[in-house]
C-alpha cells in the first residue's frame, strides 16, 4: 500500500462562514480547537461525537496572518492544521471533547501523526479560558499517572490566539472525497478506529 500524505487540489463547493445556516448553528454553542494531524481526519472524527454542530478545519498556533494551506506545508508560519469545533454544551461536554481528542490520536509523536510529518501536523489542544485548560491538564495527569501511553506526551498547550479556516476545498474533505487514495488508506481507517473506541458517543446515523 502507498501511503498518501494530507494533501488535496479537489475543489468543490462546501461550507460558508456566514450564510444563516452556519450563523444559526452559533445559538447557545461553545466553540473548542484541536490540531492533532491531518485535518480532514480530525473533522470527521468531532463530527460523528453526538452534541457536535458542526466543524471547521483551518490553521492556528503559528504566527503568519492569513496562511494557506502551501505556506503552512513550508513549516514557517508556525501553524498547525487544526479544527474549530461548534457544540452544544448542553449535550456534549468540553472534557468529552478533550477526551476525543487524546484518544483519537497519537500525542507522543512530535511533529507527526502517522505517515504524515512536520510541524503542521504537531498535537495541540488550544484552550479558550483557564476552565479549559484546567481540564487539559487534568487529563494529561490522568494519562500520565495510569501509562496510557508508553512515551512521553508532546502535546502543547496553548492559548487560542486566532484561527483562520482552511480553503474551502478541504471542508468536508473526507466525506465529499471518500476515494481519495489518502482518505482511503489513512483517514478512514483512523475514523473507523475512534469509532470502535467511542461507541457511546457517536451520533447515530455513525
Amino acid at each position: 500500500m502507498i501511503l498518501q500524505s494530507c494533501k488535496g487540489k479537489e475543489i468543490k463547493k462546501t461550507k460558508k462562514y456566514d450564510e444563516p445556516e452556519y450563523l444559526a448553528k452559533l445559538q447557545d454553542t461553545e466553540r473548542a480547537y484541536f490540531a492533532s494531524g491531518c485535518f480532514w481526519c480530525v473533522e470527521a472524527i468531532f463530527e460523528s461525537v453526538k452534541g457536535v454542530k458542526e466543524v471547521y478545519s483551518g490553521y492556528s498556533g503559528g504566527i503568519t496572518t492569513n496562511p494557506t494551506y502551501n505556506q503552512i506545508g513550508t513549516g514557517k508560519t508556525g501553524h498547525a492544521e487544526a479544527v474549530e469545533i461548534i457544540y452544544d454544551p448542553n449535550i456534549v461536554s468540553y472534557e468529552i471533547l478533550v477526551d476525543v481528542f487524546f484518544g483519537s490520536h497519537n500525542p507522543t509523536t512530535m511533529n507527526q501523526q502517522g505517515p504524515d510529518k512536520g510541524s503542521q501536523y504537531r498535537s495541540i489542544a488550544f484552550y479558550n479560558n483557564e476552565k479549559e485548560k484546567e481540564i487539559i491538564l487534568k487529563k494529561i495527569q490522568f494519562l500520565k499517572t495510569n501509562k496510557i501511553f508508553n512515551r512521553e506526551i508532546v502535546t502543547e498547550i496553548k492559548k487560542l490566539n486566532k484561527f483562520y479556516y482552511a480553503e474551502e476545498y478541504h471542508q468536508d474533505y473526507e466525506k465529499l472525497n471518500p476515494n481519495n487514495p489518502y482518505v482511503k488508506n489513512i483517514s478512514i481507517p483512523r475514523l473507523n478506529r475512534f469509532k470502535k473506541k467511542f461507541k457511546e458517543i457517536l451520533k447515530k446515523e455513525h
